[in-house]
This record gives structure tokens, C-alpha cells and sequence, in this order.
């Protein structure tokens, strides 16, 4: 078969009404536009969206204002007493390292889809090596002060 030789089904192409053709045609004299108004007249008719002068209900529907940044980070945020919480569950040794991994596994994070930053809210009295992705200054402080020491992934 080629392409040439394609035809459409018989119901699928149907002839244009011709319109004005006379009143024996059925749609002769106003041609199926009625006899006055704004949709009887050539490019008449109104705009997709017209209710009639009523408030469109495109119009009265809330908006949501502002932007989207499409380049804003986001961080899971863990506080410093919740690793002093893990080194008590744990009973981990000095030189054990905290990484977003041991997180997942006490169960502080859900998964590892976003980076890992440590804020200073608590106290820490144990000394702990901790490994993320951000620390705030005032978490990096305490840390140091309690004898731990802090890494940063890139």
C-alpha cells in the first residue's frame, strides 16, 4: 500500500453546509444566523472566556502571587541535641563518625534525597566526629567546645 492510495472512511469526510444559497435550500435568507444581534453580523460573536459582562470566573479565582525560585536549596535540618540523642543511643565511641547515613539508620532523616545541615538548637557534652553537608556557626562552636571535631561534605 502506499501512501497515494489511502482513503478515508466513508463517514469520516463530511461535504461543508453551503449556506446563502437560496430559500429552497433550506438555509437561504439569514443562513442559519437567526436575523439580528451580534452573532448574525460577520466576525461576530463573542470571546471565549465573555459570561455575558458577569465576572469572568477566570477573573475572581485566587492567585498565587510572587515566583518560584527554581534554584533555592533544601536542606533536612538537624539539631545538635538530636546527635547528642544518637551518640546516647548508640554508645558510640569517640571515634566513630556521624554521617547522614548513620542519621538514616537511628531514623533522623527519611532518606538521603537532600543535603544534610546541623543547626545549634540544644547542649552537647560528648565529644563526636560529625560529617554533613552544611553547619550553622553556632553548631560548629558547640561541637568543637564539647572536644568533637567537624567535617563538611562538598
Amino acid at each position: 500500500m502506499k501512501q497515494h492510495e489511502l482513503n478515508s472512511p466513508l463517514d469520516i469526510k463530511k461535504s461543508r453546509k453551503r449556506v446563502g444559497r437560496g430559500d429552497a435550500s433550506g438555509s437561504g435568507t439569514y443562513s442559519g444566523r437567526g436575523i439580528k444581534g451580534q452573532n448574525s453580523r460577520s466576525g461576530g460573536g463573542v470571546r471565549p472566556n465573555f459570561e455575558g459582562g458577569q465576572l469572568p470566573k477566570s477573573k475572581s479565582m485566587p492567585k498565587l502571587r510572587g515566583f518560584k525560585n527554581r534554584w533555592k536549596k533544601n536542606y533536612y535540618l538537624v539539631n545538635v541535641r538530636d546527635l547528642q540523642s544518637i551518640k546516647s543511643l548508640k554508645s558510640l565511641d569517640d571515634s566513630q563518625l556521624i554521617n547522614p547515613e548513620l542519621m538514616l539508620n537511628v531514623g533522623l532523616l527519611n532518606d538521603l534525597d537532600y543535603p544534610v545541615k546541623i543547626l545549634g538548637d540544644g547542649n552537647i557534652d560528648v565529644s563526636m566526629n560529625v560529617e554533613a553537608h552544611r553547619f550553622s556557626s553556632s553548631a560548629i562552636k558547640k561541637i568543637e567546645s564539647a572536644g568533637g571535631k567537624v567535617t563538611e561534605i562538598l
